[in-house]
């Protein structure tokens, strides 16, 4: 952890729903006049497209499976330097996953490769990191503020299914071999991540989404609650009776645990994210 080059990681899985905490903090930077240094989980990956599809026949032969959520697919002691150098000297390393044509344009390498390594962080102020795995144990001594973006498991799944058949073109089965393949590793490597992230925020549907393999559509917001949970409330001054009153229909279920409507989610972002932001950043000056 690092007063003087704050680090902050927002962590989901496939189909969570992470871009909502990012819009959420983009908006807080803008509004802060905040620089920072923006880091794509997906660069940590081990192989590239055409080498994890080799390796994952290897592992299929040998009556195994290999997925993007296990330590067996990617560099966790990498993210860990990235944390932990940046948090020392406000500079750090990574590279980019290059995911379709259009990117590939722009950073001038093919499709589903990686660019170079390279230096980021200079002139920013603090480490913004968004993938799967910003609250590992290599990376988790290193961050000053942690979140989790998880809906219940069923309503992920309904997300991933309409959203690789919609926007990726996947049929519908492909997706539930894929839900199914990565089973083992979203236990071990996905789910423990969010005993020790700072915040959560866990979308719970009010409609059936029981056979989450037939839903039509996913639930709206006006058909979902957001269950937010914060570890230590004390150490982030959170004002939950201020909250409570400033959010309609919000209520605590437990004592560091605040509900919320949905369509409520992203400013109750905002809010409870702005204070501890304008925190961070003060110390940093004051360093």
């Amino acid at each position: 952890m690092s007063v003087k080059h704050p680090v902050i990681s927002v962590t989901g899985s496939s189909g969570a729903g992470t871009s909502t905490a990012k819009t959420a903090l983009e908006h807080l930077f803008r509004r802060e006049k905040v620089t920072p240094a923006i880091v794509e989980g997906d660069c940590f990956h081990k192989f590239d497209r055409m080498e994890f599809r080799a390796k994952a026949k290897e592992y299929e032969a040998a009556g195994k499976r290999l997925s993007h959520f296990s330590d067996d697919a990617n560099l966790f002691g990498k993210i860990g330097d990235l944390f932990k150098n940046y948090g020392e000297t406000g500079i750090s390393q990574a590279r980019t996953y290059v995911h379709d044509d259009e990117e590939a344009k722009f950073y001038g390498v093919e499709a589903g490769k990686f660019t170079d390594w390279r230096d980021v962080g200079e002139g920013s102020d603090l480490l913004f990191y968004e993938g799967l795995h910003g609250a590992v144990e290599e990376a988790r001594p290193y961050v000053d503020l942690s979140m989790g973006i998880v809906p219940v498991v069923n309503l992920e799944w309904v997300q991933k299914i309409h959203r690789d058949t919609a926007m990726r073109g996947y049929s519908s089965e492909a997706v539930v071999e894929n839900i199914l393949s990565r089973m083992h590793d979203y236990v071990h490597f996905i789910t423990p991540q969010f005993t020790y992230t700072d915040i959560n925020f866990q979308r719970v549907p009010l409609v059936d989404t029981s056979n989450p393999f037939i839903a039509r559509d996913v639930p709206t917001p006006d058909e979902s609650l957001v269950v937010i949970r914060i570890r230590k409330p004390e150490q982030w001054g959170i004002d939950f009776p201020w909250l409570t009153s400033m959010l309609k229909d919000s209520f605590m279920s437990r004592r560091n645990t605040l509900v919320v409507p949905a369509g409520k989610m992203m400013l109750a972002m905002e809010m409870i994210l702005a204070p501890i932001l304008h925190d961070l950043l003060e110390n940093k000056r004051k360093s």
